[in-house]
């Protein structure tokens, strides 16, 4: 990779400057809440990714026997841990490196580089964090649907390493550039997750105590559903829907479908790796108006959403249960409602077994509100605006953040490569 570089400045392969090594192959049960802090490759993906310090970090802790079983995997000060597998290749090149004196572990699945000679330690930092650096690694990856950028790929990518002095000018310079980008960014991030609530409030308030709120309320004698319209009924499940049981023999159905985020989305039934046609026939055929609900492994993840409304026909694992609501709900507003279910957690406390799953037996007595046809029309029609808007507005705001983000990619590249000059002090220079 060529690259012009100011004066005084060098490339060099990464091998050249670290010396290199493996985490300590160790499982989450293994870990607790005692010992010696551990990084394992899940803490850099999502919450300690560039730096990290067990002495504000929480982390999880190992037994201190692995100080003699696994002393070269032990991390010293300025010491950096790439991840060795990554789901896409964006998360390729994540890292953190150690910015404190406190002894820890590199965990199951990553590689340890330790620097060979005195380096800025941030400075590094944001080198490999450019995209310069992560483009590298990016395109030597290898994977389908896990990458793993190995130690050999590391070592071949070329780092840059300008005088210590100017490492140390840089580094402060992205240090308050960053910081003030990431304030902006943490301030919308705290508004989309406020428009969320919101709409998750709305939706449950709605569908469960209508739009009029002069109308006479009684209790429902539901704990967790409480008051609702004196006028409205209230049945089990199976008095107002049924279970979808109908397969896809002799392949009658190719249209792929999954339930993604709480929304159900076509899939390309070609590129369904691992899967022959054939695979297809035990599917379930879902139409238009169906609700479809995920209701496996409900202790291991509280935070998925798990129904989906269809709005074409299709094909859907038949692990999910499939719903069909009868002619005296309105489709959308039956939706809506195990939607809200789903918003307050209630799944969690119904299921059985090792994985926690629920079938239709298991929920055939849950309680459904039925106001009056017309009125669960008018509450749909009145959530499905109300959430337009609020998604309209995330969206604008996942906008700006994205932006910001790569603006902040454009700083750590420009000042890293010496495309711009970084005056002491002042920042820019001529």
């Amino acid at each position: 990779m060529e690259i012009k570089l100011p004066n005084g400045w060098e490339a060099i392969k990464t091998a050249y400057m670290f010396s290199f090594g493996r985490g300590i192959s160790i499982s989450r049960e293994n870990m607790g809440e005692e010992g010696i802090p551990c990084i394992h490759y899940g803490e850099i993906h999502a919450r300690y990714g560039f730096a990290v310090d067990p002495s504000k970090d929480k982390l999880p802790c190992i037994d201190q026997s692995y100080l003699e079983t696994a002393p070269k995997s032990l991390l010293n000060y300025g010491d950096f841990v790439f991840v060795g597998t990554s789901e896409d290749e964006e998360g390729s090149g994540n890292f953190t490196y150690l910015n404190s004196g406190i002894p820890a572990f590199a965990g199951s699945d990553t590689i340890i580089l330790r620097p060979k000679s005195k380096i800025n330690h941030r400075f590094i930092a944001y080198m490999f964090d450019s995209l310069f650096f992560r483009e590298q690694i990016r395109s030597a990856v290898y994977g389908v649907k896990v990458f793993h950028p190995t130690q050999t790929i590391i070592k071949k990518a070329l780092g840059i390493y300008p005088p210590l002095v100017e490492q140390e000018t840089i580094a402060s310079y992205l240090d308050s550039c960053t910081n003030d980008i990431d304030k902006i960014v943490a301030d919308l991030q705290s508004q989309t997750k406020l428009l969320e609530r919101y709409k998750r409030e709305l939706i449950t308030e709605t569908v469960t105590k209508g739009l009029d709120k002069s109308v006479p309320m009684r209790d429902s004698e539901v704990e967790w559903i409480g008051k609702v319209p004196e006028h409205w009924e209230l049945y089990p499940l199976f008095a107002l829907a049924k279970e979808n049981n109908v397969k896809n023999d002799d392949m009658v159905c190719d249209n792929l479908l999954s339930l993604s985020y709480g929304r159900i989305i076509r899939k390309d039934i070609e590129t369904n790796f691992g899967l022959l046609p054939a695979s297809f026939e035990g599917y379930q055929i879902v139409h238009e108006g169906y609700t479809v609900m995920r209701l496996t492994d409900l202790q291991n993840d509280k935070r998925s959403l798990r129904t989906g409304y269809s709005t074409e026909t299709g094909i859907i694992t038949s692990a999910y249960l499939g719903l069909i609501p009868s002619q005296e709900l309105n489709s959308k507003y039956f939706n809506y409602l195990l939607h809200a279910y789903d918003l307050l957690k209630i799944y969690y406390g119904l299921g059985s077994g090792l994985r926690q799953s629920l079938k239709f037996s298991d929920m055939k007595s849950l309680p459904v509100l039925l106001p009056p046809k017309d009125e669960q029309e008018k509450i749909v029609i009145a959530v499905d605006e109300k959430t337009e808007h609020i998604n309209n507005l995330i969206t604008d705001i996942n906008s700006q953040i994205e932006k910001l983000k790569q603006y902040r990619q454009i700083v750590i590249h420009d000042a890293v490569t010496g495309k711009i000059k970084v005056s002491e002090g002042t920042g820019y220079g001529n």
